[in-house]
């Protein structure tokens, strides 16, 4: 059974840091595009970045842009969001997915072959 496992998530404060990992096991993760989504309460799913399998390049949201960066680790075969002056609005659960290939529409999630648990981020003072 495929699985992507998500950790990291937490309490932060405005203004602080976290990075969340994302590994798979079953399948090699550098055949696949990873990306990561979020949820905020009442909200629907956002994109929020993606990384392409074949070259590594990197996507992300508006929301996001020069704050949150997504990178990926194929001999820990684990990918990772590392996300700085976090809001209390980026306060969401955060999933991870996996999509063989490449995609041009990886901030959408209807492609997205796997994905993880999902972790809680909270951002609040």
């Amino acid at each position: 059974q495929v699985q992507l496992v998500e950790s990291g998530g937490g309490l932060v404060q405005p203004g602080g840091s976290l990075r969340l990992s994302c590994a798979a096991s079953t399948f090699t993760l550098k055949y696949y595009t990873i990306g990561w989504f979020r949820r905020a309460p009442g909200k629907e799913r956002e994109g929020v970045s993606f990384i392409l399998s074949s070259d590594g390049s990197t996507n992300y949201a508006d929301s996001v842009k020069g704050r949150f960066t997504i990178s990926r680790d194929n001999a820990k075969n684990t990918a990772y969001l590392q996300m700085d002056s976090l809001l209390p609005e980026d306060t969401a659960v955060y999933y991870c997915a996996a999509l063989e290939g490449d995609t041009n529409w990886g901030l959408f999630p209807i492609d997205y072959d796997y994905w993880g648990q999902g972790t809680q981020v909270t951002v609040s003072s």
